[in-house]
């Protein structure tokens, strides 16, 4: 032990003296040091990446700096009184640092780069002093770990990627929400205010694109074959405007694109026009959900529908405008309704509007999961109890012949009757994370259920008995774990990104038909005609993909955007538009007639 004295000579009477200088062991520290860099950084380069090794990245280096703590107070061979010293210095340098820093460096700041720097550090100056005298080596330890842990403070953390990887910057640099406030703050042309007339009452009345993936929340574009040679007939850019952080999509009706931002202390939503990039309106309310993961900013998508826009804001704030104008109808806070407070990652659900109900996921107890409000009124009509955790929207589809809302959260898949709200059918599998993905429906009576993590993906069969709603499982495989990136369907088989990597299924036996190219946590567009997907990546990179269960063959790609992507594509027409937290951008495709004729002049 460290307070072990020093022998004195045979048949002496003199004092027994501490040793004062007996070398530190360090070897047990520097090993884990070790282990905690290998728990860190090798997962990133296993099959699957940190999307399936996330626990690993994240809970091995607090593991092991637990266990450096355990060293230092029971095997280090420090003297009791460096011991007490060396604890207590660095619990206060931590709480200290804790003080200081970005608030959003807190919670996954604290665990991938302040806890692990600071006790890296801190065995550094035990094996560096380890033969200095107890007072010297402690100070100068604790020294070195008041560097590591303090280092924090020089940091920003804008989010996280896909992978899980914190996204960090020097404190004072500014942010790309703090450059698009200051820009509109110098810009002297304020949004002029749209007057309603029949050019854009009919389009509103009749919207192309009227929410979330799509009329049917499929991620599925009818439109036009589009050109697949994008070295010949590259896409044409209209325009490209910096926005708001957040990860809404757009609904677009005519000339008429509408989305949701952050803007500094308020949520936004805002109209642009289409063609030229102008904002016509935006309606603001202050509200700011402070996420360290996935950043600030509303994470859902406005609704267009009888001729209103239906929001949900990241904190709850439910509204209905005027989408001409930006006006409010009604509005409603989800919070206050349901009796909860915010998910950990806040709403996340589009709303959806069917016949004279708007529909939106709250996850209240008693009853409050689903709520279905007047749409002209904003009255309260009924509620449906679901799980009380997802970032999934309610759909509407048809299954074994009726017209259901379906809504999956953590308890599993619930179906319900959009008039009245009664429970149809309660498919029960629970999951102790998140769900973040639309269920899909493929045929008249295939549910196929995505989760994150290394859970994977299952489908289910419903049937429909004497009245009476029963689901069967089909298949459930691990070999499509597609986390918050939604999957499509296409003649028999599912394609989403397993991991990071793009994956084709069989949907009858659930059987992995091919894996290839690596777009992160991006999203998908079925574009049906051309037998295409067009993927929007992470890294803002836009794919073309063959729909083939054969083989992956990437057609082509371009540059749309900078920047962390998590946002929905959309394609209306010929137009393709891409968002992501700090840019929005508009391109013209070519279609294949389009090429053709270009071709043969």
């Amino acid at each position: 032990m460290s307070n072990e004295t020093e022998s004195a000579p045979a048949g002496s009477n003199s004092p027994v003296k501490p040793s004062a200088s007996r070398p530190l062991r360090v070897w047990p520290a520097v090993f884990l040091v070790v282990l905690m860099i290998v728990a860190r950084f090798v997962p990133a380069y296993l099959e699957g990446g940190l999307a399936k090794y996330w626990m690993v990245a994240m809970m091995g280096p607090m593991l092991c700096c637990l266990l450096l703590l355990i060293w230092w107070l029971a095997a280090s061979r420090a003297t009791w009184k460096e011991r007490v010293l060396g604890f207590l210095g660095l619990i206060a340098v931590f709480a200290l640092t804790l003080a200081l820093v970005e608030p959003l460096m807190r919670g996954p700041g604290t665990i991938y780069v302040t806890l692990p720097m600071g006790l890296t550090a801190f065995v550094i100056g035990a094996t560096w002093f380890k033969k200095r005298r107890p007072l010297a080596r402690t100070s100068a330890t604790l020294l070195l770990a008041a560097a590591g842990l303090g280092f924090s403070v020089l940091l920003r953390n804008d989010g996280m990627n896909g992978e899980y990887q914190l996204t960090l910057h020097w404190r004072w640099a500014p942010t790309a929400e703090a450059q698009v406030l200051a820009a509109r703050a110098k810009s002297s042309a304020a949004p002029k205010p749209n007057v309603p007339s029949n050019e854009t009452n009919l389009p509103l009345a009749t919207p192309e694109w009227p929410g979330f993936r799509g009329a049917d929340r499929s991620g599925n574009y009818p439109g036009p074959m589009i050109a697949t040679n994008w070295t010949e007939h590259p896409p044409k850019q209209l325009w490209k405007v910096p926005v708001g952080p957040g990860w809404s999509s757009f609904a677009v009706a005519g000339n008429l694109l509408f989305t949701q931002e952050q803007r500094g202390p308020m949520e936004a939503v805002v109209c642009y026009d289409a063609e030229t990039d102008r904002e016509i309106w935006n309606h603001q309310y202050e509200a700011r959900l402070e996420d360290p993961m996935g950043g600030p900013g509303p994470r859902a998508t406005p609704t267009l529908a009888h001729g209103g826009l239906f929001v949900v804001g990241a904190t709850g704030m439910f509204l209905r405008l005027n989408p001409a104008t930006g006006a409010v109808v009604w509005q409603k806070k989800l919070k206050e309704v349901a009796s909860r407070e915010a998910p950990m990652w806040g709403f996340a659900g589009s709303p959806l509007v069917i016949g004279s109900n708007v529909i939106a996921w709250a996850g209240g107890k008693d009853g409050k999961g689903l709520l279905a409000f007047d749409a002209e009124t904003g009255a309260l009509r009924w509620s449906a109890a679901t799980g009380d955790h997802t970032y999934a929207s309610p759909q509407m589809n048809t299954i074994a012949g009726e017209e259901l809302v379906l809504m999956l959260s953590n308890d599993g898949l619930v179906l319900v009757e959009p008039a009245t709200g009664k429970v149809r059918l309660n498919y029960e599998w629970k999951f102790s994370g998140y769900r973040a993905l639309q269920p899909r429906v493929a045929g008249d009576d295939t549910v196929v259920l995505g989760t994150p993590m290394n859970v994977g993906t299952r489908a289910i069969r419903i049937s429909n008995a004497n009245g009476e709603l029963k689901a069967e499982e089909l298949w459930t495989s691990r070999n499509l774990k597609t986390d918050f990136s939604d999957l499509v369907t296409y003649q028999g088989y599912i394609y989403g990104n397993d991991a990071g990597i793009l994956t084709c299924l069989d949907l009858k036996t659930g059987d992995r038909m091919w894996k290839g190219g690596r777009y992160g946590k991006g999203q998908l567009l079925l574009l049906e005609n051309s037998g295409l997907l067009l993927v929007a990546a992470e890294d803002g990179q836009v794919h073309l993909v063959r729909a083939d269960p054969k083989e992956f063959v990437e057609v082509d790609s371009f540059k749309a955007l900078a920047g962390k992507t998590w946002n929905h594509p959309v394609i209306v027409g010929d137009k393709l538009y891409v968002r992501n937290s700090q840019e929005a951008v508009a391109f013209q495709l070519s279609t294949a007639k389009h090429a053709e004729s270009t071709r043969k002049l």
